[in-house]
């Protein structure tokens, strides 16, 4: 199908097109519904609401609880100091050969004892679930959903597998010696190769027959507050052998353990777990995932899989969300957005129309400086009008509809990125910003003058009034615009690509309505441009 017909296609689902209202709206396709945003709040958030009695109640309990708490947890920190350092001495920090012999047995037996008993003088109840595999049944273990500092109490539990953690956390006095201890993975931010050290050491390890420890490995990468599974990196899934999921609840009336990127800090919830007479922790483990061959292949599709075993088996959903999404978030608070314009799936919508951070960082400043204005941070048909400079009409009103996919009457940012990348950008292709061009170059003198550009964009917009001079300004460098101006300034606005085709849409959409034995006359438009002649091309809406 060549792009004239794909545009008459376009054309004749829009709303008010061949008919006159624009309250219609175009039929939903699969690609459009892929990209609607999940039934789920903002994972990234916790709020906490403690009333007037539970708060007596803390504070109660915590004059006498928590300053025992406090001096328990620090002796048994201290007491297990010698015993880290015993297992780790003359050895470096990156290991190259697993900790054996007695070392191992002694230090082992006893941190894993002090372990459980420092939670326990936290006051934590902690009930097991399951049968913790072996290290030649399960090499790996990964454990969700990962809502606090807390969670360490599965690798207590697990018998102190090996954990993936930073290399400046192994340099902090006293917790850095234990952290050695339990013979981890560390990663450097400063080594470029570190991505590809780290899989190679996790390959290493999980296939070395039970030589080394088990690995612990959170998957999404982040806290959240349980609500959902979000997305799960591959790291831990990328060598393609056995793992054992492990699942985390906290079933308890208040919650004090959850830690994320808004809500309580570090302090505040030791205080408030310390002040609770005990706080109940479930860590079950499931049946171990063995993956087939494809899986082993992908990934990908193994934590997936396993993401969604997990997720089913806790009775909550999942989505794309990512620790990206929690950078945008941050963004958008930044420019004075709601912190929750930043959540967009990040995943889901850069592996589906390839976009990478700094693209999706840049739309967000522009998403803002239209959005400022607005209350609640969303965009209106009148921001999106004064943005781009144009009254609203019944085109606007049809891009309008285009970017709002839920059909709310206003755009989030979710939706703006989408818009841009799905709807604007395949309008972007040097062929059609040629068509364009010469639509607009009425002579064919190769500039177009203000004349040409007011008298097409008009008719375009169906406004016989309208004012574009400030547009055209914002084009030309000079009295006229040249092709490489108008391919810039395209390229910068797809929203403007979308709008100058319309006059274009509008004639293949009569030519098209027309009977079939009236399409095959050779048909030439008023301004010469001839969009049946245009070269097939496949189309670019595929289902997902």
């Amino acid at each position: 199908m060549s792009w004239s017909a794909q545009a008459a296609a376009v054309a004749a689902t829009l709303p008010g097109a061949g008919v006159g209202n624009v309250g219609l709206r175009p039929p939903m396709v699969p690609r459009q519904a892929s990209f609607f945003p999940p039934p789920v709040p903002n994972p990234f958030v916790q709020q906490t609401q403690i009333g007037s009695a539970r708060r007596v109640q803390i504070f109660l309990l915590g004059i006498i609880l928590l300053p025992i708490r406090v001096l328990l947890v620090a002796l048994i920190l201290l007491l297990a100091w010698p015993f880290a350092a015993i297992s780790t001495v003359c050895c470096p920090e990156k290991l190259t050969h697993p900790i054996t012999g007695w070392r191992r047995k002694i230090t082992q037996t006893a941190l894993k004892f002090l372990g459980r008993a420092m939670f326990f003088s936290m006051g934590f109840i902690v009930a097991v679930k399951g049968k913790i595999a072996s290290p030649l049944e399960a090499p790996v273990f990964v454990a969700a959903p990962h809502s606090t500092f807390f969670d360490g109490i599965a690798c207590i539990v697990a018998g102190l597998p090996s954990m993936v953690s930073r290399n400046e956390n192994a340099q902090v006095p006293l917790i850095g010696r234990l952290l050695r201890a339990v013979q981890p993975v560390l990663v450097s931010r400063v080594d470029p190769d570190s991505r590809k050290n780290t899989i190679n050491e996790i390959i290493k390890r999980t296939t070395s027959g039970g030589e080394w420890p088990q690995i612990l490995v959170f998957p999404e990468g982040t806290c959240t507050n349980r609500s959902c599974l979000i997305t799960f990196k591959p790291g831990a899934f990328i060598p393609g052998v056995p793992v054992q999921p492990v699942l985390l609840r906290y079933p308890n009336k208040l919650d004090t353990v959850t830690w994320t990127w808004q809500g309580y800090t570090f302090i505040q919830l030791c205080m408030l777990t310390f002040c609770q007479l005990f706080t109940k922790v479930e860590v079950e483990f499931m049946p171990v995932q063995v993956p087939n061959d494809e899986e082993k292949n992908d990934p990908v599709l193994f934590a997936n899989k396993v993401r969604n075993l997990m997720a089913e088996a806790l009775g909550i959903p999942v989505t794309d969300h990512t620790y990206e999404d929690c950078r945008l978030m941050i963004s958008a608070g930044q420019l004075t957005l709601p912190m929750e314009a930043g959540l967009v799936e990040f995943t889901k919508i850069s592996r589906k129309l390839k976009l990478d951070w700094d693209g999706v960082r840049k739309h967000l400043d522009e998403y803002a400086s239209i959005a400022s204005s607005s209350k609640g941070g969303r965009i209106g048909i009148e921001e999106f009008a004064k943005y781009l400079k144009l009254p609203v009409s019944d085109v606007l009103r049809q891009l309008f509809a285009l970017f709002d996919r839920n059909h709310d009457g206003s755009i989030d940012f979710r939706e703006y990125v989408i818009g841009l990348a799905v709807l604007c950008n395949p309008s972007n292709t040097e062929e059609i910003i040629q068509v364009a061009f010469k639509l607009f170059d009425v002579d064919e003198d190769g500039y177009i003058t203000e004349e040409e550009f007011s008298t097409i964009l008009q008719a375009s917009l169906g406004v016989p009034d309208l004012d574009v001079s400030g547009l055209f300004k914002e084009i030309a460098q000079g009295d006229s615009i040249s092709y490489e101006e108008f391919k810039s300034f395209a390229l910068k606005h797809p929203e403007y690509a979308k709008i100058f085709t319309t006059y274009l849409d509008l004639q293949t959409c009569h030519v098209f309505s027309l009977p079939e034995e009236v399409q095959t006359t050779p048909s030439t438009a008023s301004n010469k441009v001839s969009p049946e002649k245009h070269e097939e091309s496949t189309s670019d809406k595929k289902d997902d």
